[in-house]
């Protein structure tokens, strides 16, 4: 990675960083046209991916990347781009069609009980006594159908390792709470 550029972000260099901003912009417009996603939305992707970028370079994460800052900073952004498109296929109404429920497992005022199964009923129940970290993984990973990399960026977790590793607590915690309350 460029050492020089990163120096920039670190010392805050304003006018480094407004030209790199600049110049990777028109770049990622370029690239980013093939998403089919409203220029609006595509310019909210790029401004959240240049600030994970700082983010990163200010704590030292970019050190040991090997790849460019561009293709780095397009990596972020095309993660963003894809959370972008499964937000908004998961808001679109052609699941209701095919009569899926879609259905999240937090509990929701709109949510009435006799809409879910047993089985549904009990993982609320137990789903709303994990801890809000827990509770966020878990919905993003299978509600939402990001990938662990996709919810490291998204959440900033230092990678995608930690985020499976999280996981895999969360449902072990969820599991072990679903044991104890069937016990009961």
């Amino acid at each position: 990675m460029e050492k020089d550029l990163i120096k920039a972000f670190q010392i805050n260099d304003e006018i480094v960083l407004k030209k790199l901003y600049m110049s990777y912009k028109v770049s990622f417009l370029i690239f980013a046209r093939k998403y089919n996603l409203e220029n609006s939305d595509l310019d909210d992707v790029f401004q959240e991916s240049f600030i994970i970028l700082r983010n990163h370079a200010l704590s030292g994460k970019l050190v040991t990347v090997n790849s460019s800052m561009k293709t780095y900073l397009f990596g972020i952004a095309k993660n963003l781009i894809f959370n972008t498109l499964k937000r908004k296929t998961l808001s679109t109404p052609h699941l209701e069609e095919n009569n899926i429920p879609l259905v999240e497992i937090t509990g929701s005022t709109e949510l009435l009980d006799e809409d879910l199964t047993p089985n549904q009923k009990i993982l609320r129940h137990f789903f709303n006594h994990l801890g809000e970290k827990c509770k966020d993984v878990l919905t993003l990973s299978f509600y939402r159908g990001l990938t662990n990399e996709e919810i490291a960026v998204f959440k900033n977790y230092e990678n995608e390792a930690v985020v499976r590793s999280h996981k895999s607590r969360c449902l072990k915690n969820l599991k072990e709470l679903i044991k104890q309350g069937n016990k009961n």
